[in-house]
């Protein structure tokens, strides 16, 4: 179950030639695939992506319409490995991932595909996963581009540059007999706008064509001595073939003005961001209406030396707005301007910053700094901030408190960790190795575990080196979605293989909840063209795991204890404990809409809701140290004898009782309760209520005139 359905939304992808499609940016790439003819389309889900692989799996049955086939891919690698399905076919297919994790794992697939070439055309679809909202190492796509001569586009920001740069993409492929990488930033990915539809496109050869024809062609392969022909055809045939293509389509704008001593370079994807900019110093207004000359890179890689030359012989200066590092862009047009003897600055790096994110904020100081050097008299004209005289302001980050990322209310990961928190303190710190997904929120407050994270299903291989005759064990973190993705093989099975004798905590959510709650083997949900409920400790014992077990991660007695035990057994070899519970923020996306609609509908619902009572709090405040849940926070004691502030339980507790599992196990601390909020009750709940306040009341009645005698 994916953490949203596109279900309706997909029906607008059936609309034809002439109507207009309005919608979110990941449908109009989707709309854009099936007007541009392929015949199959996979990937792996990851932001800023993700929901584009949730929309793909709620249109099958418009997909399987047109004879396209879609792969929910076990991993990126999986999914590069499709576009093998081009090589000697007229076959059009596209395949997405969130880079630039996802393009190293696919990389080996990637190189193979870039070398032979393609017949039809090949798209990898992107998700430029970068900047300060990233959750990812800062690097960029451009480098792999560059390496492996696959071409790369970087759309405008609007809906129909983006269609257009998707359906133009396939044609330079084929034209170029080379993949091509379209990479869509988060905004690209969720903005949203309209254009003008075409009719769906089924492909004049199909899978079954190609299937019931099968081509061999040997110089596709990448063997010696087809792989050295594949070298010299990337220089001296598909390069040129592509340059001509992109200029011939005029896929690359020239924006803005015609004439001026300055002018403008920009990514594509950083074309809103430039207008914002130059909106906010009066230079240009919301819709791009301005003087200055814009050179819009909607093609990043290849370079063309004669639109570059062209746009920059009149001018004395460019400023060029190249986000990330290193500044590829900027060492190829400083290069093409000097082969051309031309002498116009070239203003980079030295006016922006050298990486990081380039919001318009950004990109307006830089582009300020950039007028008042090599652009005075525009910079008279425009409405530019007053020089910066010094300030006695403090930085942002020493009067703001920061804000690190946590786990989501009642996640069912949090009792993993406070269970490994309580058995440090029996046994002493040990060597944790991470891996991706929700659970790398452990390195963080109030947690603080968590050494390394080597990459999505690494956790288990991160730790292999740790392997000696020591009184400490290590252990590993896995989720399921890592574990599919190729923990198996590359943690579960090297260990078994090497005899390791590490601790492995395997998360089963249910399904990659990390990624969105997309279903995986493991999953328990019915899935209508996927195979779900293969359980992960059958794949563990069918490739030789032996101690293994599952336990429910919200009884915090249990994973303490089985994860002491493991620590301590004599058993050699790995020791994996998988930790069963549903993603909270999913399961309660799934159940609030039907709780409300039950009580609106006057059914009998019971909710349970935990509480404090500030009388018994003792004021340790282990529940907070060792859960870490947002939910808890602290209040002035009612006491006036005493001073220790007391926990309270905000309202958007969502009952999942580990905070007053985590009191008991720290200090069995008496304070927590458990309420049930009964709506719409029946007469026997009233009935029952009614009797207990009479009980109560009576004996707080007993009570309370004892105190007034005593106090007399």
């Amino acid at each position: 179950m994916a953490e949203r359905s596109f279900a309706k939304e997909v029906e607008k992808l059936r609309i034809g030639a002439g109507e207009e499609f309005a919608g979110e940016g990941i449908l109009a790439v989707t709309k854009a695939l099936l007007q541009s003819g392929i015949s199959y389309v996979g990937g792996y889900q990851g932001s800023p992506i993700s929901h584009l692989l949730d929309v793909l799996a709620d249109a099958q049955d418009i997909m399987g319409e047109l004879g396209i086939r879609f792969e929910a891919s076990a991993n990126e690698a999986a999914a590069g490995a499709m576009l093998a399905a081009s090589v000697n076919y007229p076959l059009r297919g596209a395949v997405a991932w969130k880079s630039v994790v996802g393009t190293n794992v696919a990389s080996d697939a990637l190189s193979n595909v870039a070398s032979g070439g393609v017949k039809g055309g090949a798209m990898i679809i992107v998700g430029e996963d970068y900047g300060e909202g990233s959750s990812i190492m800062q690097e960029r796509t451009h480098a792999f581009a560059m390496k492996s001569q696959i071409w790369l586009l970087d759309p405008r920001p609007n809906l129909p540059s983006i269609v257009n740069m998707v359906e133009k993409g396939f044609e330079l492929s084929e034209a170029s007999g080379s993949p091509v990488m379209l990479e869509l930033r988060v905004r690209s990915c969720h903005l949203y706008g309209r254009f003008t539809a075409k009719d769906n496109v089924r492909p004049a050869f199909g899978l079954k064509d190609a299937m019931e024809n099968p081509v061999r062609d040997t110089d596709r392969i990448v063997l010696p001595p087809a792989n050295f022909l594949h070298e010299r055809e990337k220089i001296a045939q598909r390069w040129p073939a592509a340059v001509e293509f992109i200029k011939q389509h005029k896929l690359n704008e020239f924006l803005g003005g015609h004439l001026g001593d300055v002018g403008i370079i920009v990514q594509g994807g950083m074309y809103n961001n430039l207008i914002r900019a130059l909106e906010l110093v009066g230079l240009s207004d919301s819709f791009g209406q301005t003087e200055i000359p814009i050179y819009c890179l909607n093609v990043a890689y290849p370079l063309i030396d004669s639109e570059v030359t062209g746009f920059c012989a009149d001018k004395q200066a460019v400023f060029l707005i190249e986000e990330g590092q290193p500044e590829f862009i900027e060492h190829n047009v400083n290069t093409i301007l000097r082969r051309a003897d031309l002498q116009t600055k070239l203003i980079g790096k030295e006016t922006m910053p050298l990486a990081g994110e380039y919001t318009g904020q950004v990109i307006k100081d830089g582009l300020v700094r950039f007028l008042r050097e090599h652009a005075p008299k525009l910079a008279a004209k425009a409405a530019l901030p007053p020089e910066p005289a010094g300030s006695n302001l403090a930085p942002l980050a020493d009067v703001v408190p920061a804000r690190p990322s946590g786990f989501c209310t009642g996640c069912p990961e949090r009792p993993i960790f406070t269970a490994m928190k309580l058995v440090e303190r029996d046994i002493g710190e040990f060597h944790v190795s991470g891996d991706i997904g929700c659970h790398i929120f452990s390195i963080l407050p109030p947690f603080n575990l968590g050494n390394t994270t080597m990459g999505y299903g690494l956790g288990m291989a991160g730790a292999a080196a740790f392997q000696s005759d020591s009184k400490q064990r290590t252990v590993s973190v896995m989720g399921d979605g890592g574990f599919w993705h190729n923990g198996l093989t590359s943690g579960v099975g090297h260990a078994v293989f090497n005899r390791n004798d590490g601790v492995t905590i395997l998360v089963d959510n249910g399904y990659s909840a990390a990624t969105g709650g997309q279903d995986i083997l493991s999953s328990r949900a019915e899935n209508r063209t996927r195979t779900t409920k293969h359980p992960m400790e059958n794949a563990i014992r069918g490739i030789g795991g032996q101690w293994v077990r599952t336990v429910r991660s919200y009884d915090l007695e249990a994973m303490t204890s089985t994860l002491t035990e493991a620590m301590t057994t004599s058993f050699k070899g790995p020791k994996i404990i998988i930790a069963e519970s549903e993603c909270m923020l999913n399961k309660q996306r799934r159940v609030k809409p039907l709780v409300a609609k039950a009580i609106k509908g006057g059914k009998r619902v019971v909710k349970e809701r935990f509480g404090v009572d500030a009388d018994t709090c003792s004021g340790d405040h282990s529940c907070i140290r060792l859960s870490g849940c947002p939910t808890l926070t602290l209040r002035e004691n009612p006491d006036p004898l005493r001073d220790d502030p007391v926990v309270q339980v905000l309202d958007d507790c969502v009952g999942c009782g580990h905070c007053g599992e985590t009191a008991h196990a720290a200090v069995l601390c008496p304070s927590f309760y458990r309420a049930d909020m009964v709506f719409n009750p029946s007469r026997w709940d009233r009935w029952r209520q009614a009797l207990r306040s009479a009980v109560i009341g009576f004996f707080q009645a007993r009570a309370a005139r004892r105190r007034a005698l005593t106090a007399f």
